[in-house]
């Protein structure tokens, strides 16, 4: 049995389980998020190796009907919803360019049973950041270099006894970066391949004694999208009764 196997099953446990009893007829809960995450699929983006951009902004259209019974369980469904997507984004590998937020919308054209689903991402709210991540830790890249090392007065000091005090550079320019090995004792590789200088893409892995350093450049929200209310946030929700 696969993990999509197993995650269906817990979705029919979480959802169908908590509001099986309101739903003899009609469209299902377990339905609607069945389409939420066939909509992630078919509209998650690859980026960069180790990064999938979904869609964040998430509009399930029900006929009246559907969207009557499922309106008598108000904010509740919704953020149970959400938080199912959300899992499933995570196990799938999705990242999201802003805050997910799914809205429930009547629509005369539909009909009982089925459900449409409109998706997009945040406009003109996202930014990408360079960041490092060093030992489960994230850490923001500013124009400039960043040093590395075991010594307490490196920018980023990792506990190392492999490294040097000062092992390495990694300087941001503003649209790309270069790292630098500062003459270490045990060197630097980068994806499996010594260096003493390159230019460092995106997702790629620099290796200073047992820590590995990983460079990515990621979207971070400015604000708050629009057009899709949030978990709990009946304000579009209702909008169509």
């Amino acid at each position: 049995m696969g993990i999509l196997d197993s995650f269906e099953r817990g979705l029919e446990r979480a959802v169908n389980g908590a509001f099986a009893k309101t739903f003899k007829s009609g469209l299902q809960p377990l339905e609607i998020t069945a389409a939420l995450k066939k909509e992630l699929d078919t509209h998650a983006a690859v980026v960069s190796r180790d990064r999938i951009l979904a869609p964040n902004r998430l509009t399930a259209r029900l006929s009246p009907g559907d969207y009557d019974r499922m309106s008598d369980l108000g904010p509740a469904l919704v953020s149970e919803l959400t938080t199912l997507t959300e899992e499933y984004a995570r196990n799938q590998g999705y990242q999201f360019a802003g805050p997910l937020r799914i809205s429930l919308v009547s629509d005369d054209s539909m009909t009982d049973g089925l459900v449409q689903i409109d998706s997009a991402s945040g406009q003109g709210n996202v930014t990408w950041v360079p960041v490092l991540d060093v030992a489960g830790v994230r850490h923001p890249l500013s124009v400039g270099r960043t040093v590395i090392g075991r010594g307490s007065d490196a920018d980023i000091t990792i506990e190392d006894t492999g490294t040097s005090r000062r092992h390495v550079e990694i300087i941001w320019d503003g649209k790309k970066a270069q790292v630098n090995d500062l003459g270490s004792t045990n060197g630097t590789t980068l994806d499996g391949q010594r260096i003493t200088k390159a230019l460092l893409p995106t997702d790629s892995v620099v290796q200073i004694g047992r820590t590995r350093i990983t460079f990515r450049v990621v979207p971070q929200s400015d604000g708050p999208a629009t057009g899709a209310s949030q978990r709990g946030d009946l304000g579009n929700f209702w909008a169509d009764r």
